[in-house]
């Protein structure tokens, strides 16, 4: 065992330990029934249930005033969490998916969640949407079960991936899949996690912690971990909402700090980078600066679909106690429905929702096709490219 290059400021940067690796499946041809091995070099995390981080006066300055940021737009959207946290927790989970390369347009995804087979990308989304759900309603249990399950739900229908389980491999950042050789990052051996997850959410219970700082030093931590094979960034960030939520500075809807993130990627996995050479600093920083960006972009959504239901309003000549103005509102935040999911939310029979539904398409406000043999999907193309607007302005580097 060896330390780690002492780059450190406030924090215990990682040691490493060499291991042989052997792969686990044999390989074909010439040299069938033969495995890959190699001498690796896999982290050693600290332990950091009784460390208190100190990233320094701006670091912290910068978090406490995110916080107070986050808090202030979760409380203006409390008496209308009803129309906006759905599109808020979409765009949450499509934000943090895309920091993995996985992409989709706001049609799609809806869809997918709907069932419609249009993009594998679209239903590893709509299972992100489903795990941050997951995130938020276990956010007060807290727990090493509830990670597992945010994981579970994120990664169902992939057993190779064990759902729900730690790992019991090495796994790596960077290179090939097949090898490690040459990773940019190894993570701890599978038989570290445990005692390691366990240490990390006794530090995220600590409550003198300032929030911010908190939950951005239990991301980075869970990231070293790597604790399953696959979906690490997008659990990790679930674990990120359900902190908030546990610490209050969220209540109501889930802030797209992913959608903050990614306006500068690089900077964030800089940041990881950093944090497991010693310093705090930079993740608390990319966290807050995340933040920041997500309530300004968030309220620029708010703002367009507001913009868009009120022009609906004028348009809308039905009766006023036509199913068609309450089912309008459940476009705002559903905009890709179905008959069934339409007369669900209005608490009516199926039957007696197609006359609100043929309203608001008469008006221009719906849109129907048959998808993939499911039936008519009816969808509103004006809120969906409000939702892909968020999208394209999250992707900037820009300001907060």
């Amino acid at each position: 065992m060896s330390s780690a290059d002492r780059v450190t400021d406030d924090w215990p940067a990682l040691a490493w330990e060499e291991s042989l690796w052997e792969s686990s499946t044999a390989t074909w041809g010439i040299h069938a029934d033969t495995r890959m091995r190699a001498t690796i070099r896999s982290a050693i995390p600290p332990f950091i249930a009784g460390l208190t981080p100190e990233p320094g006066t701006d670091a912290l300055r910068l978090a406490e005033e995110a916080s107070r940021e986050l808090s202030r737009f979760d409380a203006e959207m409390g008496a209308r969490v009803s129309s906006f946290a759905p599109v808020l927790l979409r765009s949450e989970s499509a934000s943090s998916s895309q920091i993995e390369n996985l992409t989709a347009s706001a049609r799609a995804i809806f869809s997918a969640e709907l069932g419609a087979k249009t993009s594998r990308n679209a239903e590893l989304i709509a299972a992100n949407t489903e795990s941050m759900s997951a995130a938020l309603e276990l956010a007060e249990h807290g727990g090493i079960e509830a990670i597992r399950r945010m994981h579970e739900v994120l990664m169902k229908g992939q057993p190779h991936h064990t759902p729900g389980q730690w790992r019991t491999e090495a796994v790596w950042i960077g290179t090939r899949s097949e090898s490690p050789v040459g990773a940019e990052y190894i993570a701890p051996s599978f038989e570290r996690v445990p005692a390691l997850m366990d240490d990390l959410m006794a530090f995220a219970g600590r409550l003198e912690i300032p929030p911010i700082m908190s939950v951005a030093v239990a991301h980075a931590q869970f990231e070293t971990i790597h604790p399953f094979t696959d979906g690490n960034g997008r659990t990790g960030r679930a674990l990120a909402q359900s902190l908030l939520r546990r610490r209050g500075v969220t209540r109501s809807v889930a802030v797209p700090v992913s959608a903050g993130l990614l306006a500068d990627i690089e900077g964030y996995h800089d940041a990881l980078t950093a944090y497991r050479a010693g310093r705090t600093a930079p993740i608390v920083t990319a966290f807050a600066n995340a933040s920041l960006r997500a309530v300004h972009n968030s309220r620029q959504l708010v703002a367009d679909i507001d913009e868009i239901v009120s022009g609906w309003r004028a348009k809308l000549k039905v009766r006023s106690d036509s199913g068609a103005w309450r089912l309008m509102e459940v476009i705002a935040r559903r905009p890709v429905i179905t008959a069934s999911l339409a007369a669900t939310e209005l608490g009516v029979k199926t039957p007696n929702v197609y006359p609100p539904l043929r309203a608001l398409t008469a008006a221009g406000i719906l849109k129907s096709k048959a998808e993939h043999r499911l039936g008519p999907f009816w969808r509103s193309d004006e809120i969906l490219a409000a939702v892909d607007a968020f999208a394209e302005r999250a992707g900037r580097r820009s300001a907060p």
